[in-house]
């Protein structure tokens, strides 16, 4: 369910005790077949090595490229390459580049050869997939042993291209992150024989605002489709006439009722829709409803720290996340792990940051990544959907930090299987649901 991602510290470790000279050569011969697999015509091969293992890696894979007849040296000059090999910065590499290495970096780019990076794109930092300067654009990677931090989580992710894992011979370890496979929904509850509608996932939706009604109802309709058995919003008065039309399923109650609708729930879903002026609401809701709760979008305006015996999941994007933390948006898109990390202490509960990668932190525990979901998600209202999913997985029991991830996994496995991605719209993942977790049982 959870494959092993890497910081330059772990692969340090992995490595001790090992042979170098043994390591470099299988890093290099898996490079070369690579290269020969993926771009059998490329003839004049250019490797751009530096002075580290990483480049003692480069500069073996030329070797073997010779041999296999291929044109490879190790230059600075582009022209008539077929392909460029970045063997400069290894998993060691971290903050800036000086200008000389920024400026080789600079050539490449420039160059418009494809780039095939060895273990990490360099400039990427291995560890926190930050970077602080310049930073090598790869279409592929050659990663030995298992996948690095920084090729999964932005703004690194959008330098790797795609992936090969080299085996080389090292025994896997326990990791401080962790990316999770579509195995992860076989972890969520299924209806059982003897359940009612309530006993087999209750939501409560508190939001829908008139003019933001159709966050209620995606919420709503994905949690349904989560194979939540009931579900309720609540919403201003003047919201319910459109919540009647619109949804068949799901109760109705003023806002105002919000905490007497809880009775019948087995977790809260807070803010989508939900409008400016709330705040208090959704502080009593916290405080005195003992029901798991995942709070989104309005929900999170003026969030303070809180106190509460039920677990608790958080999931801003970039922009709400930085008002929580005092940050710009900017900041916490170049540093998503480090943002990740501050909320979980500030707030101490599940937080699930949204964006090009979703990562879930919890306190005293490893960091859950959710692979990639497909550029058609970049889309209005799929954050209500996340939040109807994750709602489901809460009110069925399942812990707040896999309910998080997974919920994150069912929306992107959903929107990847949908009939079209052009034109995408949140209904079309919800639509994709219920073939999505039946194909997970």
């Amino acid at each position: 369910m959870f494959e092993p991602l890497y910081t330059a510290d772990e692969m340090k470790a992995a490595e001790a005790g090992h042979d170098v000279d043994v390591l470099m050569e299988r890093a290099a011969r898996a490079v070369a077949e690579t290269v020969l697999g993926l771009f059998p015509d490329a003839q004049r091969i250019v490797g751009v090595c530096g002075g580290g293992a990483n480049g003692g890696d480069g500069r073996i894979a030329l070797r073997l490229l010779r041999e296999a007849g291929r044109d490879a040296e190790e230059s600075d000059d582009f022209e008539d390459a077929d392909l460029v090999l970045d063997a400069l910065f290894g998993t060691g590499f971290h903050g800036e580049p000086r200008p000389e290495a920024a400026a080789r970096i600079e050539r490449m780019n420039a160059s418009r050869v494809p780039i095939v990076a060895v273990d990490v794109p360099s400039g990427v930092d291995a560890s926190t997939g930050e970077i602080s300067g310049e930073a090598v654009r790869a279409v592929h990677t050659v990663t030995f042993h298992g996948r690095k931090v920084g090729l999964v989580v932005a703004p690194g992710r959008f330098r790797t291209g795609t992936v090969t894992i080299a085996d080389i011979g090292l025994e896997h370890r326990e990791t401080g992150h962790r990316l999770a496979t579509r195995d992860v929904l076989r972890l969520v509850p299924r209806r059982r024989e003897g359940q009612n509608k309530y006993t087999a996932g209750s939501v409560l939706v508190v939001g829908g605002a008139p003019g933001y009604t159709g966050a209620a109802c995606l919420a709503a309709e994905a949690a349904f489709r989560a194979d939540a058995g009931y579900v309720a919003v609540a919403a201003p008065k003047e919201s319910l006439p459109v919540l009647e039309v619109r949804l068949l399923e799901a109760v109705k109650r003023p806002i105002e009722e919000a905490a007497d609708a809880a009775g019948k729930a087995s977790a809260l879903a807070i803010g989508p829709g939900l409008g400016a002026g709330r705040e208090k609401l959704v502080r009593k809701l916290l405080e005195e409803v003992d029901l798991p709760a995942v709070v989104d979008a309005d929900g999170l305006r003026g969030l303070a720290p809180f106190e509460r015996s039920a677990s608790t999941v958080l999931t801003p994007h970039e922009g709400e996340l930085g008002r929580l933390l005092g940050e710009e948006s900017g900041w916490v898109a170049a540093h998503r792990l480090e943002a990740l990390r501050r909320a979980v202490d500030r707030f101490g509960c599940v937080v699930l940051l949204k964006g090009p990668d979703t990562l879930v932190g919890a306190p005293g525990a490893d960091v859950l990544v959710a692979a990639p979901g497909p550029p058609s998600l970049a889309t209005a209202g799929t954050g209500d959907v996340l939040t109807g999913i994750l709602g489901a997985f809460l009110s069925k029991g399942l812990d707040a930090r896999h309910a998080a991830v997974a919920a994150a996994v069912a929306q992107q496995t959903a929107a990847a299987s949908a009939s079209h991605q052009a034109g995408l719209v949140a209904h079309d993942v919800i639509d994709s649901l219920p073939a999505t977790l039946d194909a997970s049982v």
